[in-house]
């Protein structure tokens, strides 16, 4: 299994790169737990098992070459068929995994928002309220869970996105959400998982920069992720997590706990 922290925040999000360091420090920390632990625990199938990549964003020259860079790290842990987990900045830092996925990966993305925005306020350059649009290989199957967007028509997002489930739909049945996506995810050859933290709601997780209202609770995003959860999925990305805009670390014990619980399963798919 493949651990890559990839802090970029450029172009929106300012201070996502630190909440990709805060995670990708917890990573180790657990590593080096169960590397010192004795007596027998969960955490042994994680030793030896996990490579942690650190990407660092410092001088210009990496910061020019991010796209390319975090391509050939994401092409070099599918084509080995490790399981990824990609840490990043801000949710454009997930765009160089997803180009690598092809046209027959299916991505669910919970996410509260569509990024496919082209409105009087925003640009056309890319930026991380866009990203869906700028794919410079042949976009993979999108399928959203969550959002919150009350503006862009259905015509649009149909250009985008395979399905759509929102939250209004979640909060309605969210079994009935559960049991359409794990139908989506068995169909599918290969499966990634995207997270952007403001899918769930800003009273569970309030370190975001753009909160919107009625997101996903925890033990509603956990029914979802499981009913999505197989052998086919290769990876998960989790970005614009803000550590500085945190409270009480709520956010950081939710995320600290959920990549732990990820790579468990991982490591118990073999």
């Amino acid at each position: 299994m493949q651990v890559v922290v990839f802090p970029f925040d450029l172009f929106g999000s300012p201070g996502t790169s630190e909440g990709a360091r805060v995670l990708g420090d917890a990573v180790n920390e657990m590593l080096d737990d169960a590397d010192r632990e004795e007596r027998p625990c969960r955490g042994h199938a994680l030793r030896d098992t996990v490579r942690v990549t650190e990407f660092e964003f410092s001088e210009p020259a990496a910061v020019s070459a991010w796209r390319k860079d975090g391509r050939r790290a994401a092409r070099d842990a599918l084509k080995h068929r490790d399981f990824l987990f990609w840490l990043g900045g801000n949710h454009l830092s997930a765009l160089p995994v997803l180009e690598e996925l092809g046209r027959d990966a299916l991505v669910i993305q919970f996410d509260a928002h569509l990024d496919v925005y082209s409105f009087h306020d925003t640009t056309e350059a890319l930026s991380h309220g866009n990203f869906l649009t700028h794919f410079a290989t042949p976009r993979p199957r999108i399928v959203n869970v969550g959002h919150r967007d009350l503006f862009l028509a259905p015509t649009e997002i149909g250009e985008t996105f395979e399905a759509v489930f929102p939250a209004w739909d979640i909060a309605t049945d969210a079994a009935k959400v559960a049991r359409e996506l794990r139908e989506l995810a068995r169909g599918a050859k290969r499966v990634w998982l995207d997270i952007d933290a403001d899918a769930f709601d800003p009273t569970a997780v309030p370190a975001v920069h753009a909160p919107l209202p009625f997101g996903l609770l925890p033990p509603t995003f956990l029914a979802l992720f499981e009913a999505v959860w197989g052998p086919n999925v290769a990876g998960v990305s989790l970005t614009e997590f803000d550590p500085g805009r945190d409270t009480r670390d709520a956010s950081l014990n939710l995320f600290g706990w959920l990549v732990e619980y990820v790579l468990l399963k991982a490591a118990a798919l073999g």
